[in-house]
This record gives structure tokens, C-alpha cells and sequence, in this order.
């Protein structure tokens, strides 16, 4: 059906072709990820509706102005609290939808050209967060496995660290995915990453055994870790368990306290002891399911354990000369036969 030229004015039009058609079917981007461009349009719409006392489908894609959008920015930080890399990944869907709206219209050219021009918000940098190895195997011990949650949480707490897998791909871990088995062999489990990615990674002998025990005769179709209801547990539920676990144990470690525990903060933990452990940082970017090894870099700048042995090894040994450049009677003659 062909446009017509008032229904291109309109913000909706291009946000549902955008949402619903280009990011599905021609990025092919997961599900996640259409989501939170959705959640940072529909953050966009509330502003610019407030601002102009409008309903969403009276918008126009030219009411998204530059300073309409740094607006909702400034608000979207120091309202609602978010960090500097929230609101650089709000802009960032903002571009996506103008680069989108540009390539199908090239009236809105120079529109698109003024919002890829908002600039990106510097962030401070800020030092990654990891457990010593002491204080993750304090929190594996932390469950009881006693009781059927505590034997789950557990298992589930040993996969984390095993496999260094986000929240999200440890929820939606299913059976088949699992490769373990009987006899000589090397276990492994398949994990589905952020856009569409697959991995494999190793597990350690307790790991295996603790999953072959847990899953029983599950059917393959079905998920590894599910909640009380027997429902496959949300990326929320992971989360909540850690931080669970990590409160209890900051009572006893209280130094726990300074850090904020949660399944990112195994996965940082699983990269820095590999890392501890010699494994190259190609072999970790692997096992993380990075894309770029700068991406992995970062595990490098934060070990203080290994740049203190870099540094022990690079120490000057003994003490500092207390004599004279011209107490010595070589060097002068040399000088002076020159």
C-alpha cells in the first residue's frame, strides 16, 4: 500500500515499521535488544508528549529535534539516576531510528544528519568489580544444599563462575544444550549469547556432575534451572539469588559490602582468575562470547595482583652507587685518550 505524505509525518509510522520490521526481520536482532530500543523510544515519546501536550499519535518525526532529545537525556540522568552509559545507549537507539527514517525518505536527511550529531556523553571510567577467588568460594558455600532451592542455587552459582555465563543465558539454559557424557569425553555446555551468538565452553568435573544430577531425566526441550512454580527462571530471578546470597555473606565478609555482587560480577570474576591462571586473553574473549578483544582487555588494566608481580620483576636489584664518576680511574683514562 502506498504512503501517503501526510502519513509519513507522523513519528508512529516510522516507529513500527522501525520496531517491528526493520530491527526483526532485517537486522535480525534478538529479542533483548528490541526491547530496550523500544523502551528508549517509548522513554522519548513520554518526553516529547509532556513538552508539547500531545498524545503519542499526534508526534511528529519532526517533533524529535536535537533539543528535544538532550532534554529527555538530561532528564532520563539526573531525574531518574541513570549512568552515562544509559543515556549513551538511549542516544544511540535515537540514531538507529534516524539512520532508519533517512535511508527510506530522503526528505529527512538532514533531519537524521542533526541527530547523529548529538554528541556522545563522555563516561568517568570506572574500575570493574570481581571476587577473590577466597571470597567465591565463600559464596558457593553460602547456599544450603541441603534443601532442594539450596542445592539449585548452588548449581547454579558453580555454572556462573564455571562458564562466566550472563544472567540471561544461564535462565534460558536448556537440557540439549548440555553435551555430558557417560563415560571418556570432554563435557561441555553450548551457550546462546547476545545477538544470536553461540559459544562453547568446558566444565569443570564437579560442574558436570552437579548439572547431570540436577537435570535427571529431564526431557532435552527443557530448562536446567527453574523456579519454585517448576517455570524456567527469568534473568531477574538469577539475580535476585546472587544478591541474595551475597547480602548473607557480606554479614561475615564485610568487606563485601564496598562491592555490588551480582551475576555480571561472577562473570568478571570468571575472566579475572582465568587470567590469574595464565589462560590468554584470546582464549577468554572466546569464552566470554566477546566480539572485540578490547572488549576483554579490561580484565588486564584491573588485576593489582599481576601488575605487582609485573612490577617485582622488573625491579632494579641492589643498592644505589655511592661513588664518584671521577673516582673512577678507567673511565677517565678512556676520556681522556679520546
Amino acid at each position: 500500500m502506498e504512503k501517503s505524505h501526510d502519513q509519513i509525518e507522523y513519528a508512529g509510522y516510522w516507529i513500527r515499521r522501525f520496531l517491528c520490521g526493520y530491527l526483526t526481520d532485517t537486522r535480525n536482532l534478538s529479542g533483548n535488544t528490541v526491547k530496550a530500543y523500544r523502551d528508549a523510544i517509548r522513554l522519548l515519546l513520554t518526553h516529547i508528549c509532556q513538552k508539547r501536550h500531545v498524545t503519542a499519535d499526534k508526534v511528529l518525526i519532526t517533533d524529535i529535534t536535537p533539543q528535544m532529545v538532550l532534554s529527555m537525556l538530561e532528564n532520563l540522568e539526573h531525574t531518574r539516576g541513570c549512568s552515562v552509559s544509559t543515556r549513551n545507549l538511549r542516544l544511540s537507539a535515537f540514531v538507529a531510528l534516524a539512520k532508519f527514517v533517512a535511508s527510506q525518505c530522503p526528505e529527512y536527511i538532514e533531519w537524521c544528519r542533526n541527530i547523529r550529531n548529538i554528541p556522545v556523553k563522555k563516561a568517568p571510567k570506572n574500575f570493574i568489580t570481581y571476587l577473590e577467588k577466597e571470597e567465591m568460594d565463600a559464596l558457593l558455600n553460602m547456599p544450603d544444599k541441603s534443601t532442594e532451592q539450596g542445592w539449585r542455587d548452588y548449581v547454579l552459582l558453580l555454572f556462573l563462575y564455571n562458564t562466566g555465563a550472563r544472567a540471561e543465558e544461564a535462565a534460558s539454559l536448556q537440557v540439549k544444550d548440555l553435551t555430558i557424557p557417560n563415560g571418556k569425553g570432554l563435557p561441555y555446555v553450548t551457550i546462546k549469547g547476545k545477538g544470536s551468538k553461540t559459544r562453547r565452553c568446558p566444565l569443570w568435573d564437579n560442574t558436570r556432575r552437579e548439572l547431570r544430577s540436577l537435570i535427571g531425566e529431564k526431557d532435552p526441550d527443557e530448562y536446567v534451572f527453574v523456579n519454585r512454580l517448576r517455570q524456567p527462571m527469568s534473568r531477574f530471578g538469577v539475580y535476585e539469588m546472587v544478591t541474595r546470597h551475597a547480602a548473607r555473606l557480606s554479614l561475615e565478609i564485610p568487606a563485601l559490602k564496598q562491592k555490588r555482587v551480582s551475576p555480571h560480577t561472577i562473570r568478571h570474576t570468571t575472566a579475572t582468575h582465568l587470567l590469574q591462571s595464565g589462560v590468554d586473553i584470546n582464549t577468554i574473549r572466546a569464552w566470554l562470547g566477546h566480539v572485540s578483544v578490547e572488549t576483554t582487555n579490561i580484565y588486564a588494566e584491573v588485576n593489582m595482583e599481576m601488575k605487582v608481580k609485573a612490577l617485582l620483576n622488573c625491579e632494579i636489584k641492589g643498592g644505589r652507587s655511592t661513588g664518584h664518576y671521577r673516582d673512577d680511574r678507567k673511565l677517565m683514562d678512556f676520556l681522556s685518550s679520546l
